[in-house]
């Protein structure tokens, strides 16, 4: 049994809740959790969401826990489960938005019934006073499948006696509630319901005066795009925005998660997206005022210690989490990123561009294709939150004499201009003048757009400089003037983090595919790799900052899995090799490349990152002769790549789907995998993906080795202490087998070093995690708290191991792991196992404290002796060693 849990999280697993695997059904697992050494279960959101959501996040609902996961007594059953096995439960909360399409949403219901009058109006962040006639006052309802004409007049808008008001609109699973005076009048009169049926012309003309005086104009979803004035998640219209620095509305939204918290039966909090609030500075403070205060009830037996905070962030290389925020970190994409980075070869990176360059046949690099991106998100998706933001920034215009002459378009043009290069997600000046960092950034964006723009565009840019963060509200009057401010400011704050979202991860990591495994949720893949020096110096940095953060590899929102990115790493050590075999099996699969009017059918880019998933994913222990399983795996690789081409929107799209590129795409696949037809090409991608799969096995080795040993607290993600293959969402969620990963921890062990022969069933990695996970229980402060020293290798291979020092009090903790594997193990081994004598000379110089000190193997339990330096000799690719 580990310690008595705290707050704070020593280890995290991550677990996807849904209605296949409910919280009664992770109760049966929390034994196998404790005894691989987790100390916190990590909990995807647990609130009601949507009929069949298989994530969570379109929560629908705050006063309870989801029916269909079991409810309130089955989190009661886990967290008694937890607790006897020493663990906490750590919750992932949605304040930013909650899920509206249905009916099951009552709040959102009663907004659409009551409009401006109902109790939730304020709730969501909805612009009441369009400029558009035809919305003032109202909502846009973009949710018809067709133009409402169409739908009117084919007779999918009907009347039911149902909804808050007795009385709704039904187009087919949605309903949009009557207004009372309305719904009252026609449940009065005589004929009711049937004399508004759409099937007569009477009917038609009653049934279309009706929805005119709703609250809401219903509309075609492509609408959107163009009018909707409310917020939304980026631009799904499914989820509507929160304003949660409301106080009502964070009252609403919390009092559960207080209350579960003050009860004991929560430890901590992941918010969700928290650069979509309006003030996550002031949102990240007040939460954990409150948590502080509902913790003064925690019962004793509670774990102890103050609020656990994360927040899902994406920093930009070199962007800091702001401090004053009062959280223990962000959920870990930053470290993804840099583990990711480091085991990447630089060398790999100029004959890898030239060799995307050679097969797209495109000359562009990431930047430039962000740049096109972030110019087709704001005209395509995000054009009526591009308007609300400049009509904003108009009317402060309008309200000076030095600037009311400034049209709307000339903001619109200069505000989307600052968008199209602005480096991080947002910035986060409220009232005052900006801070340093803020000032950073938008001096970089600002002298991007400047160069750019026409020089008669000059001084709006200035001026959009001054309100959106350098004039300071408190010198304006208290009023109209200063909320006019503050909300121009947060319309832009909150626009430019959708923009970057949707036009980087969204739409250029598949459109850019030099080496995917630099496309990652967190990444840019404009950073081919990193060096040693700067790995360590994050590391350093984190422990002084937040010891506490979480280390993520892989999430519920990743792109490839944790393994599958290492394999594709490989491609970094081997560049001529990769561009060979890439260039004979384009070649060979000429023929399934099928010439359409708009151009080839896989283009060149495509084809290309088809082919590497299909080497990086190549399931362990597949034969391309096993037909049944290598079918299995096409559809999973059919639907990752259905997504890739319709998220890229380029030949294809999510809006305007191409259905002949999109076949094509997919006979591509088929194709090259097909033995009947293409024998030497499938059996030359098997080949290639086996040559690869153990290279990638020991960067993966490496990965987890620093997961859990650098400062920060390693999150595991469900199932992937096994190999992690997997694909993006949904692929990322599948079904874990728990009874193999119980059964292999089971496992009676004579010899450890076996399990590097036996490497393919994935028990080497688990049996890795959970050697490290025991060292972390029984030293929490060392790893807490323990200071991190780099060591600086020497001898022949010293610029291939990364090595450091963790040190608290006495204990001491040496780490070393490879950073390229190919030397290691060489283009034919298939074994883990390293060489005798591969590292020959290369050693550690050790500080003068641990000289002469024995150290114990913590993978073996060897013991050895080392006097200035510690010579590498083990046989396992990774080191971690603690001083005895």
């Amino acid at each position: 049994m580990s310690p008595p849990a705290a707050t704070a999280p020593r280890s995290t697993y991550r677990i996807q809740f849904r209605a296949e695997f409910t919280l009664d059904d992770a109760v049966a697992i929390v034994p196998y959790l404790a005894r691989l050494g987790v100390s916190h279960l990590y909990a995807s959101p647990l609130l009601p969401a949507a009929p069949g959501s298989a994530h969570g996040y379109d929560i629908v609902a705050h006063g309870e826990v989801n029916p269909v996961l079991g409810g309130e007594a089955a989190l009661r059953r886990l967290v008694a489960a937890l607790r006897r096995e020493g663990m906490g439960l750590l919750l992932d909360i949605v304040p930013n938005h909650m899920g509206v399409e249905g009916p099951h949403n009552a709040w959102w219901q009663d907004v659409l019934a009551r409009g401006r009058d109902s109790d939730h109006a304020t709730f969501f962040d909805i612009d009441w006073e369009s400029t558009d006639p035809a919305l003032r006052g109202k909502m846009l309802a973009p949710f018809l499948g067709k133009p409402y004409g169409e739908a009117l007049a084919e007779g999918e808008l009907s009347l039911v006696a149902e909804g808050p008001t007795g009385v709704a609109l039904a187009y087919y699973d949605n309903r949009f509630p009557i207004a009372p005076r309305d719904a009252e009048a026609i449940l009065d009169e005589e004929g009711g319901l049937a004399r508004y049926d759409a099937k007569s012309l009477d009917g038609l003309a009653r049934l279309h005066a009706l929805l005119e005086r709703q609250n809401y104009r219903l509309a075609w979803w492509r609408t959107a795009t163009d009018e909707i004035n409310w917020r939304r998640f980026f631009d799904v219209t499914g989820l509507a925005g929160l304003r949660a620095e409301e106080p009502a509305v964070f009252d609403a939204t919390h009092a559960l998660v207080l209350r579960l918290y003050a009860e004991g039966l929560i430890d901590g909090l992941r918010i969700d997206h928290v650069d979509g609030l309006a003030d996550p500075h002031g949102y990240c403070r007040k939460l954990r005022r409150k948590m502080a205060e509902a913790g003064r009830h925690r019962p004793p037996e509670a774990p102890a210690g103050p609020p656990y905070v994360v927040v899902e962030k994406i920093l930009a290389p070199g962007e800091p989490l702001p401090v004053h925020w009062s959280t223990d970190g962000t959920t870990g994409y930053d470290f993804m990123d840099q583990v990711g980075a480091l085991l990447h070869d630089p060398a790999g990176e100029a004959p890898l561009s030239a060799l995307w360059r050679e097969v797209s046949g495109s000359a562009a690099d990431f930047p430039a294709e962000e740049i096109a991106a972030r110019k087709q998100i704001l005209r395509d998706s995000l054009a009526a939150e591009l308007d609300g933001c400049a009509r904003a920034l108009h009317h402060l215009a309008r309200g000076h004499i030095r600037s009311r002459d400034f049209a709307f378009n000339a903001i619109r043009r200069v505000l989307a201009e600052l968008l199209l290069h602005f480096p991080v997600y947002r910035i986060y000046t409220r009232a005052g003048r900006p801070g340093p960092e803020d000032a950073r950034v938008l001096k970089q964006a600002a002298d991007a757009a400047r160069a750019r723009l026409r020089t008669t565009d000059h001084v709006v840019l200035t001026h959009l400089l001054y309100w959106l963060a350098e004039e300071d509200i408190r010198q304006r009057p208290p009023g109209e003037s200063r909320r006019d401010l503050l909300r121009a400011r947060t319309r832009f704050q909150q626009l430019s983090s959708p923009t970057a979202a949707k036009s980087v991860e969204d739409t250029a990591f598949y459109r850019y595919g030099r080496l995917l495994s630099r496309n990652e949720v967190g990444s840019h893949p404009d950073q081919f790799s990193l060096a040693p020096e700067e790995f360590h110096a994050a590391c350093i940095a984190r422990g002084e900052t937040y010891p506490d953060a979480l280390l993520a590899t892989a999430t519920h929102d990743h792109k490839r899995g944790e393994d599958l990115r290492m394999r594709l790493a490989v491609l970094s050590e081997m560049p001529d090799d990769w561009a060979g075999a890439l260039r004979g099996f384009l070649a060979e699969s000429q023929d399934l490349v099928k010439q359409l009017p708009e151009g080839p059918a896989p283009e060149g880019g495509d084809g290309a990152m088809f082919l590497q998933m299909i080497v990086a994913s190549w399931p362990l222990g597949l034969a391309v002769t096993d037909r049944p399983g290598v079918e299995a795996w096409i559809e999973r690789l059919a639907g990752w790549q259905q997504k890739a081409i319709r998220e890229a929107k380029h030949r294809s799209g999510w809006a305007m789907p191409d259905e002949a590129y999109e076949q094509a795409a997919a006979a591509f696949l088929r194709g090259v995998l097909d033995l009947g037809s293409h024998p030497g090409l499938a059996r030359g991608l098997e080949a290639f993906a086996a040559r690869i799969a153990p290279l990638g096995a020991v960067k993966s080795l490496a990965q987890a080795t620093l997961r859990l040993t650098v400062p920060g607290v390693p999150d595991l993600y469900q199932g992937a202490e096994f190999w992690d293959l997997s694909l993006v969402d949904p692929d990322n969620r599948r079904p874990v087998d728990y009874a193999a990963r119980r059964a292999a921890l089971e496992a009676p062990l004579a010899d450890p070093a076996a399990l590097l022969e036996a490497w393919p069933s994935g028990a080497v990695k688990q049996f890795l995690i959970h050697r490290l996970l025991a060292a972390r229980n029984e030293s929490p402060a060392l790893f807490r708290q323990g200071r991190y020293q780099p060591l600086r290798a020497e001898g022949a291979r010293a610029g291939e191991v990364l090595a450091f020092l963790r040190q608290e009090g006495t204990e001491s903790l040496l780490v070393a792991v490879p950073i390229r594997a190919l030397p290691l193990l060489g283009p034919v081994q298939e074994s883990l196992t390293l060489p005798e004598g591969i590292w020959g000379d290369t050693r550690l110089p050790l500080p003068a404290e641990l000289a002469g000190r024995s150290w114990r193997c913590l993978l073996t339990g060897a013991s050895l002796q080392a006097a200035g330096s510690l010579p590498l000799r083990g046989r396992w690719p990774v080191t971690v060693l603690r001083a005895v």
